[in-house]
C-alpha cells in the first residue's frame, strides 16, 4: 500500500494574516470597481442607443418632409444639392437610345 502524504497545517487561528487580508481585500475591490465600471458602460450604451433610435426617427420625419417638398430626399448634406437620377429607365426597364446612339 503507497504511503499517504501528510500535509502540515497550522494551528486553528480566528483570522488571516494582514498581508493576506490586505491581498484579499484589494482583489475584491479591484472586481467590484471593474463590474461598477462595467455597469456605468453599460448604461451609457443604453442611453446612446435611445439617441440613436431618437435621431433615426428624426431622420425619417425629415426624409418625409423632402419628398413632400422636393419629390426626393437623396440630398447632400454638405451644401443641399439635391442628387437627381442621371435618366430615367422606360417602364418596362429598358433604357431609351440615345439619338446618337442609334
Amino acid at each position: 500500500m503507497a504511503k499517504e502524504k501528510e500535509l502540515k497545517v497550522k494551528k486553528q487561528v480566528e483570522k488571516i494574516e494582514e498581508k493576506h487580508l490586505t491581498r484579499l481585500q484589494n482583489i475584491v475591490n479591484g472586481i467590484n470597481a471593474l463590474q461598477f465600471n462595467i455597469g456605468k458602460m453599460e448604461v451609457n450604451k443604453w442611453n446612446a442607443m435611445k439617441e440613436l433610435a431618437k435621431s433615426q426617427s428624426e431622420i425619417g420625419e425629415m426624409q418625409d418632409i423632402l419628398l413632400k417638398e422636393y419629390g426626393t430626399y437623396d440630398v447632400n448634406v454638405h451644401d443641399g444639392t439635391i442628387n437627381w437620377p442621371q435618366a430615367k429607365p422606360e417602364p418596362n426597364g429598358v433604357e431609351e437610345a440615345k439619338k446618337d446612339e442609334k
